[in-house]
């Protein structure tokens, strides 16, 4: 190779490694690319999901210990309203950046989300958009902290990714399709208040959430030429829908809008006094059986397998190192609520 074909190389691979940001996802990087990186980060290792919690009865959540705060010039926000009031309420790190085991902390303090709920939906989410080495994930997009975009077919690190956490037919967020999958959608919110008003008697509530979901997907289908509503975004889509409901499983417009909008609980706000599981957000939804490689409710084994084989297997073709084990470790916590559920553990990698 001529010299300044090598020292072209050389610097172009030094940028990536410089201006790789320490929660930029790792997955689609080359082979050459991931040993140029790796040693520069800060290995962490995974800690464990926390257990489910022992009292699920209803608990005020925006306390003296957990006030909302505005944002701050750096804090990371992004297309999960949820994520987002936890973390302006402190029961996230306020930065927006956090480990897998935080986040399902969060949601099933703040939230009372189930065990399973929490721990399949994140580290679903981190094993595609977070970073496996420094067990960090963003739970926005590209900001002025994550530093240049590394090499495609890389996806950057954040929950802004398409199609996995994040994904079409969101309540008051635009489609992806549309230009802008994160930002608070007011025409999209005045149908969430028309619904509300319409079903719910003035108050957003599993009435209202049920009938809006529907509406959200037959818009999304009318209008989006390239809608999607397939395994993981199918469970993440049911459980977006009733994240924000207090203790009496209701919240008026106005709180709603605090929510949606301002990443705020309302005065006084109660978690739900029941968990939401990932048999509650099964219970009465259709099955579109439009994709029939694409798990439902009733094939969340499949939706596992699917899953581990080809988005994982595909992002970290053969990853070794330190990367290798921290994927077996976020593999295996991922599998963790399937157990139960007569689900075989899949063993991408080989068995660690």
């Amino acid at each position: 190779m001529p010299l300044f074909l090598k020292l072209s190389a050389l610097l172009s691979l030094a940028s990536i490694v410089l201006g790789f940001p320490q929660y930029g996802s790792l997955a689609g990087l080359s082979e050459r690319e991931l040993d140029a990186i790796l040693p520069t980060l800060r290995a962490r290792k995974a800690d464990p999901p926390p257990p489910p919690l022992k009292d699920t009865s209803a608990k005020l959540v925006n306390d003296k210990k957990h006030p909302w705060e505005p944002l701050r010039p750096d804090d990371i926000r992004g297309p999960c309203p949820g994520l987002n009031t936890l973390a302006s309420h402190g029961w996230l790190p306020r930065s927006g950046v956090a480990t897998p085991s935080q986040i399902v902390d969060a949601v099933q303090q703040g939230f009372n989300m189930g065990n399973d709920l929490a721990v399949f939906v994140t580290y679903a989410a981190m094993l595609v958009d977070g970073n496996m080495v420094t067990n960090l994930l963003s739970i926005g997009g590209k900001t002025s902290e994550t530093g240049p975009d590394p090499p495609k077919p890389a996806i950057v690190g954040g929950l802004d990714t398409h199609a996995v956490f994040e994904g079409d037919a969101s309540m008051t967020r635009g489609d992806a399709f549309f230009g802008d999958n994160h930002s608070f959608n007011e025409t999209l919110f005045d149908q969430l208040e028309d619904f509300s008003n319409r079903f719910g008697g003035g108050n957003y509530n599993l009435t209202t959430a049920q009938e809006l979901r529907w509406q959200r997907i037959q818009q999304s289908i009318a209008t989006n030429p390239q809608f999607s509503l397939v395994s993981p975004r199918y469970f993440t889509v049911y459980a977006e829908s009733v994240f924000p409901l207090e203790s009496d499983m209701s919240l008026d417009v106005t709180a709603a809008r605090g929510f949606f909008q301002n990443s705020q609980m309302p005065t006084g706000f109660f978690r739900a006094n029941r968990s939401i599981t990932l048999n509650t957000i099964g219970s009465g939804v259709g099955n579109y059986v439009l994709d029939p490689t694409s798990a439902d409710f009733g094939e969340t084994c499949l939706l596992y397998t699917n899953f581990v084989n080809q988005t994982v297997r595909s992002l970290y073709p053969s990853p070794k190192g330190a990367l290798l084990s921290a994927l077996n470790q976020n593999l295996d916590f991922f599998f963790g609520p399937l157990k139960m559920r007569n689900c075989t553990q899949v063993f991408p990698y080989g068995k660690p």
